[in-house]
């Protein structure tokens, strides 16, 4: 294992935004709202962006992305990313962001390996599109103005068709602040291990901007194993810190460790502490939603990931699964053992859904050649119209 001995990045220069923790939360449908963000930044330091919002939504003024825009007064550097397959479409939704002081940081998803996104030309499938990309990045960056704009990417479609260096070359020169690569393709989803030597090469490519890496990154010891295995200026965290918003903890304490190459202390939270994590999960789901059943629907999608390897038996986890109130909620957490010790192994690692490689779906003839054609634009304007959120 290559040593952590001087690994400490200098402070993260995303344009204006300084980030002393070199540390992104990665935008998941479903996961980084504003509740997730502010149970995050309590335990941590970094930016953390925002859900996936679709900007012909934004445009249109839709209740559900007006709603996922919005920060909380805590957050003070509001992190936005946007999903967009038309040049103009995503310039007016940047601009309706920049002019009515909605974000500090901008970031365009071109990672997404959804099938619903990528059939229809986004996500992962569009830097195929090299013409295309370029003209989305160059419309985003122009009207942002003084707002940082960054990217985030795959490696390819496939092992046949990757993009990430071109890709990578052409946002550099439309002016991004920083490139984030996920060392994966999209064929490959979340399964395998991530090549994290493709961060490496993209690194050495991309000599004016930051360069962030994505992929396996389950632990801070992990995230500064990339930072010294592929000298990148930053991490991008996502699956590794489903149940996990003291991961953050860990990564600034690692972050900001001293030279010595010595390991910070690693938050090892007993059953309680978890316990009380996610219920104030819970309690920042109902400010966000505005609604206590609602807040409690959505818990329980993150029963697994916080007991994970956790003495919690199958009934308890099933209670909990579907809870329908804050009170049934304290009811069932009353019923734990809190000075049960932290598990060790059992609750690192994995979490999250790997899925297994498969053939991306793509638009007819998407492959055919690397600009687009006219009859191509039909599946890009129907792929505008997916939810915000993912």
């Amino acid at each position: 294992m290559t040593s952590v001995t001087d690994t400490r990045p200098a402070p993260l220069k995303i344009g204006p935004l300084t980030l002393d923790v070199p540390v992104v939360l990665a935008p998941m449908a479903g996961i980084t709202n504003t509740a997730f963000r502010r149970l995050c930044r309590e335990f941590g330091a970094g930016l953390y962006v925002s859900e996936m919002i679709t900007s012909r939504a934004l445009v249109e003024r839709t209740t559900e992305s007006m709603r996922l825009i919005n920060h909380h007064e805590s957050e003070k550097t509001r992190s936005i990313q946007l999903y967009g397959v038309d040049p103009k479409t995503v310039a007016d939704a940047v601009t309706l962001l920049v002019a009515e002081d909605r974000a500090d940081h901008i970031d365009l998803n071109f990672g997404c390996p959804v099938p619903k996104v990528t059939r229809k030309g986004g996500g992962a499938a569009l830097p195929w599109k090299l013409g295309l990309f370029r003209q989305i990045v160059e419309a985003a960056v122009t009207a942002a103005g003084p707002v940082p704009v960054t990217v985030k990417m795959r490696k390819g479609i496939d092992s046949d068709h990757l993009t990430y260096l071109e890709a990578g070359k052409a946002a550099e020169g439309a002016g991004v602040a920083a490139i984030a690569l996920h060392a994966r393709t999209a064929a490959e989803f979340y399964s395998g291990q991530a090549d994290w030597s493709a961060i490496t090469t993209l690194k050495n490519t991309i000599t004016s901007v930051p360069v962030l890496g994505n992929g396996d990154i389950w632990s801070a010891e992990d995230a500064l194993r990339m930072v010294a295995e592929t000298g990148c200026d930053g991490v991008v965290v996502g699956r590794g810190c489903l149940g996990r918003p003291w991961l953050f903890g860990d990564l600034a304490a690692a972050f900001r460790g001293d030279a010595s190459g010595t390991p910070a202390a690693k938050i090892e939270p007993t059953l309680g502490q978890v316990a009380d994590a996610f219920r104030r999960h819970a309690v920042l789901l109902t400010e966000f939603f505005e609604s206590e059943e609602r807040a409690c629907r959505d818990i329980r999608k993150h029963v697994a990931w916080y007991f994970k390897g956790y003495p919690v038996g199958g009934d308890l986890r099933a209670s909990l699964a579907s809870v329908v109130s804050l009170a049934q909620l304290d009811d069932l957490l009353g019923t734990l053992d809190g000075d049960q010790e932290y598990p060790g192994v059992g609750a690192e690692g994995p979490r999250g859904r790997a899925g297994t490689p498969k053939k991306t779906s793509l638009p007819e003839h998407w492959l055919d050649s690397q600009e687009l054609v006219s009859a191509e634009r039909a599946h890009l304007t129907e792929g505008e119209g997916d939810t915000s959120g993912g």
